[in-house]
C-alpha cells in the first residue's frame, strides 16, 4: 500500500469506518490504525477550537516517524479577523502546533467565499506568517480574485502554495497554484459536497496527475473532506491503490 514518498494521501480526520476497517490494522486507536496505512491526515478541528501543545504530542507520539499533520487555521483568523491584525491569534496557533514537533505537515488557510483579495492585508498577513513560521503553507480561497496570475505572484513570493479543490467554485479553482514546492489537493466531493463519493474513473485520473506533479520535485497531498457518508476514507484507500499500481 506504499505511495512514492513526494505524495501524501489524507482524509480531513481520522475516523475509522465499519466498511475501511478491514484494510486497516485491528488494534489500537483510531489514529493508531489510519496511520498504519496512509502517510498524514489533515486537522480541520483546529479551525473550531483550539487544541493543548499537549494534545498534539500525544497525536504525534501515537504516529510513525514519516507520519504528517496538516492543521487548519483557526477561523478567528480567517473568518473573524480576515487576516488582519492577527499576530496575537497566530502566534498562539503556532504555540500550540507546535507540540506536532517533526510531524508537522502544512499549515491550511481556508478563506470564506465572500473573502476579496486585498493585496496589501493578504501580503502583510503573509509576511506576519513568515516572520514567526517558515514551514509548509497552502491557502484554499473561494472568491475569483485570488486566482489570477497577480495572486499567485504574492503567494509564491511568501513560499504560499494555492490548493487545487474540488467542487470548482470558479474557473481556475481546480488547479494548484502560487508556490510550486507544495501541490495541495483538497476534494470536498461531488456532485453533493461532502457526502458523494469520487468514481474509479476519477481516482485513476487523479493518480496520474498527483504522480506528474511529485515528477516535479514538489511536496504533493491529496485529502479527501468527503467524509459524510466514509467515502473519505475509501477513496483514500482506492487513490492508494492507484498510485500503487502505476508504479
Amino acid at each position: 500500500m506504499a505511495t512514492p514518498s513526494r505524495i501524501t494521501i489524507a482524509t480531513a480526520g481520522w475516523t475509522v469506518t465499519r466498511e475501511a476497517a478491514p484494510r486497516l490494522p485491528v488494534e489500537g486507536t483510531h489514529l493508531m490504525r489510519y496511520a498504519g496505512v496512509f502517510g498524514g491526515v489533515e486537522i480541520n478541528s483546529s479551525f473550531y477550537r483550539a487544541h493543548s501543545a499537549p494534545t498534539y504530542r500525544k497525536w504525534a507520539a501515537a504516529t510513525p516517524p514519516g507520519f504528517r499533520f496538516a492543521v487548519k487555521l483557526p477561523q478567528q483568523i480567517t473568518h473573524e479577523l480576515a487576516l488582519r491584525g492577527a499576530r496575537a491569534p497566530l502566534s498562539r496557533f503556532l504555540e500550540e502546533i507546535a507540540g506536532l514537533g517533526r510531524k508537522r505537515g502544512p499549515i491550511l488557510v481556508q478563506l470564506p467565499k465572500s473573502h476579496v483579495l486585498d493585496r496589501r492585508a493578504a501580503d502583510r498577513f503573509l509576511h506576519c506568517l513568515r516572520e514567526l513560521d517558515d514551514g509548509p503553507v497552502v491557502i484554499e480561497p473561494r472568491h475569483a480574485s485570488w486566482l489570477t496570475e497577480g495572486a499567485d505572484r504574492l503567494l509564491t513570493k511568501h513560499r504560499v502554495s494555492r490548493a487545487a479543490a474540488d467542487p470548482i467554485c470558479c474557473p481556475g479553482a481546480g488547479l494548484p497554484g502560487g508556490w510550486p514546492g507544495l501541490v495541495y489537493y483538497r476534494l470536498h466531493g461531488t456532485p453533493r459536497m461532502y457526502w458523494s463519493r469520487y468514481t474509479p474513473d476519477y481516482i485513476a485520473a487523479l493518480a496520474a496527475a498527483l504522480g506528474c506533479h511529485a515528477g516535479t520535485g514538489a511536496r504533493v497531498w491529496c485529502v479527501f473532506d468527503n467524509t459524510a457518508w466514509g467515502g473519505a476514507i475509501l477513496n483514500a484507500l482506492e487513490l492508494t491503490d492507484a498510485i500503487s499500481r502505476r508504479r
